[in-house]
């Protein structure tokens, strides 16, 4: 398809001015609107006003400028028809072969705080759809433009070949198609978000980050896509830095070990593997803190995703340096740290720039059979000041520093969840099983008897007293759980009896 004319008239006018003067240039008439036509003016690149191709100026302070039958029909007519071709051309209206448009700013305007409604409003485009529409729709004959990244291969294949091949034309057009819904996805969420907690409809837009090496098995494919709009996601700011290509499982893993680290403050090592921590501490350095970490079960920790909240130093990448470890997640490396972890050629380095946001708005979705479950985050830490001691003995300062940490550990188990701590560590977790004394069962297993003194946290309330009673029989001297259970008496009973503490938080956090 040959050009020889186009519509040029963008919001965002990188490149514009070079594009435009690379067609005229090949003798290609450009047509052009507002701001656009003026600085193409400025820049000595002839233009045709819109006005002066419609008749009509712009109107509504510019609300109305492309949207007439001068343009759109010249946009719209079948080359290949040729009643289409006869009705322009008895209504004197000439072909027009390119569309080059970028929209008002929508989506930075909305996400700006403070910014009223009509601002936003005003900030929805409508000429600009309709042509990207109506070009994209008629992409045999017409190509359609809609991002500045295309404007050199564009010239370039118009340059050497004299015309736009049928593939590039419909590639513009699957962009312009893609560009124009997310818009529309932009714009109707907005509105959304005015209607209450729970819309009528939940739309999201995502696009392509990254491809993987498979999915959960090597025989799927896989890939990751951010959602559009949200300005942090899983690798927004993260390099790898060394290592090989990431799989869905990495990644997977990969945003329950940042999550737990997440929760704390302090210098924290957190060691996930099956989307379960198998090891999460804190210390005064990253060393210590791995050091206990991995004490929690060494055979599990064996091809684990690693997250920590500090720049990784010598002293640990030493301590990983022997350990078989998938993927390395941190906010830096010392130079001497990244040359220890360098030498194992299978473990994936990636370095974090940035720590992570929890939108309290934000909604959890979980994918079933044709359609979604859609939920606020988990994203609450109960405070000290708003739990309840619910047996005889009060918790000692030592067992309430345990018993926080275990707590926000077990939020991140997958239910029914159970977490065994000491000293700020992780010893025995117990996960996913059908009942909670099962899970008390294992976790004490993984303890391997180095349970005295050491302290539960529990996702949900404890339904019978049987595993109080377990993991009492086994030196367990305090318990955090949610509460709410007709079982809570016989619970907190088997706690005086033995002289253990009980903590009820009030809120449940089940994951599944």
């Amino acid at each position: 398809m040959k050009v020889k004319r186009a519509l040029i008239s963008v919001f965002n006018k990188s490149g514009v001015e070079s594009f435009a003067k690379g067609l005229t240039d090949l003798g290609v008439t450009v047509i052009s609107t507002g701001g656009t036509a003026r600085l193409l003016k400025d820049s000595g690149i002839p233009v045709t006003l819109v006005e002066e191709v419609t008749g009509f100026p712009e109107m509504l302070d510019g609300r109305v400028k492309t949207m007439h039958p001068r343009l759109m029909a010249g946009v719209l007519a079948r080359r290949d028809v040729p009643e289409h071709m006869a009705t322009i051309a008895e209504h004197g209206i000439e072909p027009i072969d390119m569309v080059v448009c970028s929209l008002y700013p929508f989506e930075e305007v909305a996400g700006r705080r403070g910014v009223e409604d009509q601002v936003v409003i005003e900030n929805i485009d409508i000429g600009g759809p309709s042509m990207i529409r109506a070009a994209a729709k008629n992409h045999s004959g017409v190509a359609v433009v809609t991002s500045h990244d295309d404007y050199d291969a564009v010239l370039d294949e118009l340059a050497s070949t004299g015309e736009l091949g049928y593939e590039t034309l419909r590639e513009l057009a699957t962009k312009a198609f893609h560009r124009t819904a997310h818009y529309d996805f932009a714009i109707a969420n907005w509105f959304s978000e005015a209607e209450g907690d729970f819309p009528d409809y939940v739309m999201r837009d995502y696009h392509k980050v990254l491809e993987l090496k498979y999915g959960e098995n090597p025989h799927q494919r896989a890939a990751y896509y951010a959602e559009v709009g949200l300005r942090q996601h899983l690798l927004s700011q993260v390099t790898q830095l060394h290592g090989k290509q990431l799989g869905f499982n990495n990644l997977y893993d990969l945003n329950a070990a940042r999550t737990i680290c997440d929760e704390f403050t302090l210098p924290c090592v957190t060691i996930v593997k099956h989307n379960n921590p198998c090891g999460c501490a804190l210390a005064e350095n990253l060393a210590a803190a791995y050091d206990k970490a991995y004490e929690c079960d060494p055979v599990s920790a064996f091809g684990s995703v690693i997250a920590v909240n500090r720049t990784v130093d010598v002293p640990l990448a030493e301590r990983l340096a022997e350990l078989f470890v998938e993927v390395l997640f941190a906010p830096g490396y010392e130079p001497a740290a990244l040359e220890v972890l360098q030498r194992k050629a299978d473990i994936r380095l990636l370095r974090n720039e940035e720590r992570r946001q929890i939108n309290p708005g934000e909604f959890d979705y979980k994918r079933v059979t044709g359609g979604i479950l859609v939920q606020d985050k988990d994203s609450d830490s109960e405070e000290r000041d708003e739990m309840t001691v619910a047996s005889k003995r009060h918790p000692s300062e030592q067992e309430w520093g345990d018993l926080i940490f275990a707590f926000r550990v077990a939020k991140h188990v997958k239910s029914n969840a159970i977490v065994i701590a000491r000293n700020l560590a992780t010893i025995g977790v117990g996960a996913g099983q059908m009942s909670r004394v099962d899970s008390t069962r294992i976790a004490v297993e993984k303890a391997r008897g180095e349970l005295q003194g050491a302290v539960i946290g529990s996702d949900a309330f404890f339904p019978f007293p049987d595993a109080v009673e377990l993991a009492i029989d086994n030196g367990i001297t305090a318990f955090m759980q949610p509460g709410g259970s007709k079982g809570d008496e016989a619970a907190v009973a088997a706690c005086d009896a033995r002289d253990a503490a009980m903590v009820f938080t009030g809120r449940r956090h089940f994951l599944h």
